[in-house]
């Protein structure tokens, strides 16, 4: 049987951000505005970001799963354009999203999000319903995706499951502890982080949950890094993937574009999982710049 392939891509960050009227920038986003227009607008390029997605495309892999930060500052006017850009990467059966904070960056439009993208997030047996944590079963893949998007104060980026979700979650992990298939967790924010403004507050929680149930995957972005990270199973470590912004061009610390691409199959009685890099070289070319196997 053919290796079951899955691309994986994070914080697009779509650009250009719209015209924006006053009225709309009080508070976090009038910071983010000024932050966008003196500074993020020069390396987040929708050239890079269409360069990228045109490579990943022409990979063919089976599935394509985002891990979140679709908008910036989760305008009215930026929703539209994005799933314009979605429908653009992909049809909802083939692609798994969820929401990064930047999707859910102030209260008054948390929920636009979940309205627009509603069918890329869609369960198999939620019918016309969507909600957290999501079951998407494609080939021997069972994508689970969780939401960490909250609204936060100015100058923080946390990312919060709560307490639903985290039962939810674990009722999940338990039911597909007897099947056979390999689960990938689908997150924004990494399980881990150094920066006490950037973390996951109830990582702890759910880092506890996996180590019960365990997955074969994590993937995740909001960091805009290439990562690996491993985390305690019930049998074995869980690698945990991140991978840099979709959209940028490589800055101090930050490296440019890339995406993740896996190949899954069975090996034996256990799974083999490969993972392939491509990016964007100094030449703002696609190129693989790495392998690795990790199960």
């Amino acid at each position: 049987m053919a290796a079951f392939r899955l691309a994986h891509l994070s914080d697009p960050h779509l650009p250009p951000l719209p015209v924006a009227r006053l009225r709309d920038l009080a508070g976090k986003r009038a910071l983010g505005y000024l932050n966008w227009t003196r500074n993020r607008h020069k390396y987040h390029r929708r050239d890079v970001l269409d360069t990228l997605v045109s490579d990943m495309q022409a990979q063919q892999p089976d599935h394509i799963a985002v891990t979140g930060d679709l908008v910036n500052l989760a305008l009215d006017a930026e929703f539209n354009p994005a799933r314009e850009w979605l429908e653009g990467v992909g049809r909802p059966a083939d692609v798994s999203v969820v929401p990064g904070n930047h999707d859910a960056y102030v209260r008054a439009t948390r929920h636009r999000f979940v309205g627009i993208f509603g069918d890329y997030l869609r369960g198999d047996a939620d019918g016309a319903a969507h909600s957290f944590p999501f079951v998407r079963r494609r080939g021997p893949v069972v994508l689970i995706g969780v939401s960490s998007a909250v609204p936060t104060p100015p100058l923080m980026a946390t990312g919060w499951l709560g307490g639903a979700q985290l039962a939810a979650l674990e009722t999940i992990l338990a039911q597909l502890s007897d099947e056979d298939a390999f689960r990938v967790l689908l997150v924004h924010h990494p399980l881990h982080s150094d920066g006490r403004a950037k973390r996951l507050t109830d990582s702890r929680q759910l880092l506890a949950l996996l180590k019960r149930h365990g997955v074969e995957l994590v993937l995740h972005g909001h960091d805009h890094i290439h990562s690996t990270m491993w985390f305690d199973g019930p049998e074995r470590k869980i690698p945990a993937i991140g991978v840099p912004s979709a959209s940028a061009l490589a800055r101090k610390h930050y490296p440019a574009a890339a995406y993740n691409l896996f190949s899954i199959a069975r090996d034996g009685n256990g799974w083999r999982c490969e993972q392939t890099v491509r990016g964007l070289d100094g030449d703002r070319r696609v190129v693989e710049l790495s392998t690795a196997r990790l199960l």
